[in-house]
């Protein structure tokens, strides 16, 4: 199927979506063919203590996988089990890499990392951090490409990505960053996170020059709901209906530049019940999807 048929296909979709909502009240059917996944920054809370009851969880509200942060081995075969047992997806894996060493960055806990997920499809959701250098200083570029390369080609043969973390105050803070290094590495495994509340944190100008920047190598993307000119984490990580920056514009430019990997929902620091948070923001994605193939389907300045 080509492109255009494709989204013509998710426009009908949208389109009957929006008709049986005007008729029953109910929310519009999530219509947008990426893969939305839950992190778990927002799975676990007193009631979702175990790893199967998060899973569970994220199962019955209807998101397509999870996003965990590597702990150890024992850990990641039980939520590769439950998973399986749900019929979910790991689809990245949070973890560290220190550059400062060249190739001696990359440690055993990461060697480690890539034969646990062997042939799985499960990126490592990779945050760079270095003590030499500064936050997006492209003078450590030599030895940090020298550690992401020999991480990458590791992970190649593992038939695993590399997915950059731009993480605000780390080396690779920002998303030209993660472009910049994935380029100088020249490693088709190796690509880069768009992470909108560390986007908005250390950025937030000009959203589709930089996601056309990305989009090369565009592994992997976050949402949550922010407040356009919010400055704490409590501002700029809050459920999906929440909040007063529009995220259906990430999801218009998703679509506009033809992005369809997998999402993921980033809930860090949000108290309360986990999961009426992920019920919420479950809502919002599918109301923000409905509206960014709205506003795709509106013909063109002069257009019929």
């Amino acid at each position: 199927m080509t492109w255009g048929k494709l989204w013509i296909a998710i426009l009908l979709a949208a389109a009957i979506g929006a008709t049986a909502f005007a008729a029953d009240s109910s929310p519009p059917t999530a219509v947008l063919p990426n893969p939305f996944f839950a992190m778990d920054t927002g799975t676990r809370d007193a009631a979702h203590s175990t790893i199967e009851s998060q899973v569970k969880m994220i199962k019955d509200l209807g998101f397509s996988g999870f996003g965990p942060t590597w702990s150890d081995p024992a850990a990641v075969h039980e939520m590769l089990t439950s998973l399986d047992r749900h019929g979910l997806k790991m689809y990245a894996i949070y973890i560290g890499i220190n550059i400062d060493a060249g190739k001696a960055a990359v440690t055993p806990q990461l060697k480690e990392a890539i034969q646990v997920l062997r042939g799985r499809e499960t990126m490592l959701w990779l945050h760079v951090q270095s003590n030499k250098y500064k936050p997006s200083s492209p003078e450590g570029d030599e030895v940090g490409v020298e550690a992401l390369r020999e991480l990458a080609e590791l992970a190649q043969a593992a038939n695993l990505k590399v997915a950059l973390y731009p993480h605000a105050g780390c080396w690779v803070e920002r998303v030209d960053d993660g472009v910049r290094l994935a380029q100088k590495a020249g490693r088709k495994n190796l690509g880069v996170t768009f992470n909108l509340c560390h986007w908005l944190k250390v950025d937030g100008r000009d959203l589709e020059s930089t996601l056309k920047l990305a989009m090369p190598c565009l592994f992997v993307a976050t949402i949550n709901g922010a407040d356009q000119s919010g400055k704490e984490w409590s501002q700029l990580i809050r459920p999906l209906d929440q909040g007063n920056y529009d995220v259906s514009q990430v999801l218009s430019c998703f679509i506009k530049l033809g992005y369809t990997g997998p999402i993921g929902l980033q809930h860090y620091g949000i108290g309360g019940s986990a999961e009426e948070n992920l019920k919420r923001s479950m809502e919002g994605w599918r109301k923000l999807s409905a509206k960014a193939v709205a506003e795709a389907d509106k013909p063109a300045k002069g257009g019929l």
